[in-house]
């Protein structure tokens, strides 16, 4: 076995608790894959601690004559066994692992160019299906030096041992940012902070060593996957149940079937996967399901729409659900991934929120209308202030500002950013800076009755002649205006004219609606005395557009400011 630097497992770098893993209970399953790609009905791939923790062995002793400590190896390769063991292979041989994904997921090619630009990796882990396709992507863009080896085909160790000093301040991996406002960035995440937010995390969720068992299909590459998956599960001791995004978005059955197979269940997903579960799921394929076990459903969305999280409930309260399960979240990458949840045990509501008070920066309970936000909760093992970003000074409880976070899963910074990195990751309150440094979030938010209500993003924030509109708040009307408007799917944003920062509207067309059957002029009419009604906000240009045409993250999130650049080019 490869040697760790000897710390205790409670902050010992995910190799050491993978190998403490292997030690305490080597035979017992660490991770089962569900295969829908080859077997529809999901054949199960199993792998014990102790053969993972051999097969990181064989990765990182063949990786330790090609790449030196702390250099970047990116993966790209589909959700499967082999992207685990990489992962960690990576991390045991003291190089900087790269999540990514594979040339083959459509509309991000610019952005995986753009990434591996920035990382510059000397070597590419793939799968063997798939190395074909990534040499020739390389090629294609010019990264012809840039070797790619298959992870299938790595040979074992046959007892090679590499002495590999970690320590907690040793860079564990790059979390590119999705890019929903902007250039994707790679967040430097090292040994201590991933331990410590998986640690945060399993607290928060319920997760301990024998209760528990995690199960996703959100992709490795993104920060909530990595930590439910692989870095929960290590510094846990939990089993973890894999499967792919696509499996989910072909047959939503698969996931709440992997969550009745598994009593104690932890999930995550963003909030357009409950909505589409509770449509797509059926009276009965339901009879089949029991809910009732599942430990925490948790809601990482931006933001968690109240409306989502009830039809959820309703569609599955007949196989057992329990609505406590529900467990809305705020996190980031930057932060690794988990801030804060609502609170185990309670039932996550929303309460509304005067419009207008919102608008003016402050959060005042009304009793009818509104705009309703739901709980965040609490953290755990770290700090979170609401900050006035002028000042730099806390804001009382009830008002709107910048949320900071300062704790031990922060990372370190940018990759190769320093200017960025310290505008972000060292700011100082300024009545309070012994205080140390916090990460600015950009993200807005405020304290009601001691619990974070996140509002939205600073950079997406629409202020028209002086008033604040959340695009979120904006979008709900336009979804709502019209039956032509696809759910979930519009997207608001401000740009820049003559007379100032106005509004546009951008929405996908519902696929029920054939197309051409829509008055465009009637409809646009419609949509702005929605918005106008209810926020007082003239909107400046309203589209209808076809479904799937909005640009997304590699998340699958709706991307503000790519769908600003693509307005702004076609029709300003």
């Amino acid at each position: 076995m490869i040697s760790v630097a000897a710390v205790s497992t409670a902050i010992a770098p995910l190799p050491g608790q993978l190998a403490a893993c292997a030690a305490l209970d080597g035979d017992a399953v660490a991770l089962t894959f569900l295969d829908h790609r080859r077997h529809p009905a999901g054949r199960a791939i199993s792998l014990t601690w102790r053969r993972l923790d051999d097969r990181a062995t064989d990765i990182a002793v063949w990786l330790r004559t090609r790449v030196g400590a702390g250099e970047p190896v990116a993966i790209m390769a589909d959700q499967s066994p082999g992207y685990v063991t990489a992962f960690l292979g990576i991390l045991r041989a003291g190089a900087v692992a790269v999540p990514l994904f594979g040339p083959d997921l459509p509309g991000h090619g610019d952005r995986l160019a753009a990434v591996l630009a920035d990382c510059a990796p000397r070597l590419v882990l793939t799968g063997a299906d798939e190395s074909g396709q990534v040499r020739a992507f390389l090629d294609e863009r010019g990264m012809n030096d840039v070797a790619v080896h298959a992870v299938e085909e790595i040979p074992d160790a046959r007892g090679e041992t590499a002495a590999v000093a970690l320590t907690p301040d040793d860079v564990a991996y790059l979390q590119y940012t999705s890019g929903s406002t902007g250039t994707p960035r790679g967040v430097v995440i090292t040994h201590g902070n991933v331990v410590a937010n998986a640690r945060q995390a399993c607290a928060a969720y319920g997760v301990s060593s024998g209760q528990g068992v995690t199960v996703s299909w959100l992709p490795l590459f993104h920060d909530m996957g990595l930590i439910l998956s692989v870095a929960g599960p290590l510094v846990s001791g939990v089993r973890t149940v894999l499967m792919r995004p696509l499996a989910f978005l072909e047959q939503p059955l698969r996931w709440l079937q992997a969550l009745s197979d598994n009593p104690g269940a932890v999930t995550a997903a963003p909030g357009f996967a409950y909505a589409y579960a509770a449509a797509r799921v059926r009276g009965p394929e339901k009879a089949l399901l029991r809910l009732d076990t599942v430990l925490a459903l948790v809601d990482g969305s931006e933001p968690v729409r109240p409306a989502a999280i009830e039809r959820f409930r309703e569609a599955f309260a007949e196989c057992g659900l329990r609505p406590e399960a529900h467990r809305p979240s705020y996190g980031l990458a930057e932060a690794t991934v988990y801030v804060s949840a609502s609170t185990a045990g309670s039932v996550a509501r929303g309460r509304r929120f005067d419009r207008a008070a919102l608008a003016g920066g402050k959060l005042t309970e009304t009793a009818e209308g509104g705009v309703e936000l739901v709980s965040c909760g609490r953290s755990i093992d770290q700090r979170v202030l609401v900050v006035d970003p002028g000042t730099e000074r806390e804001v009382p409880d009830g008002t709107v500002g910048e949320i900071w976070v300062n704790g031990p899963n922060v990372g370190r910074g940018y990759w190769n950013r320093p200017v960025e990195t310290a505008a972000v990751f060292g700011a100082r309150l300024a009545d309070r800076p012994g205080l140390g440094r916090w990460l600015r979030t950009g993200d807005l938010g405020a304290r009601h009755e001691g619990e974070l209500y996140v509002t939205g993003r600073i950079k997406d924030l629409i202020i028209v002649d002086g008033r604040n509109h959340y695009p979120q708040d904006v979008e709900d009307t336009v979804e709502g205006a019209h039956d032509a408007v696809r759910p979930r799917n519009s997207v608001a944003f401000a740009v820049n004219t003559p007379g100032g920062e106005r509004a546009v509207v951008l929405a996908e067309r519902n696929r029920r609606i054939e197309p051409g059957a829509v008055d465009t002029l009637r409809f646009a009419a419609t949509v702005r005395a929605a918005v106008a009604r209810r926020h007082g906000l003239a909107l400046q240009d309203v589209r209808l557009v076809e479904p799937d045409t909005l640009p997304r993250t590699s998340s699958g999130k709706i991307a503000r400011s790519a769908c600003r650049d693509r307005y702004l080019a076609e029709f300003a």
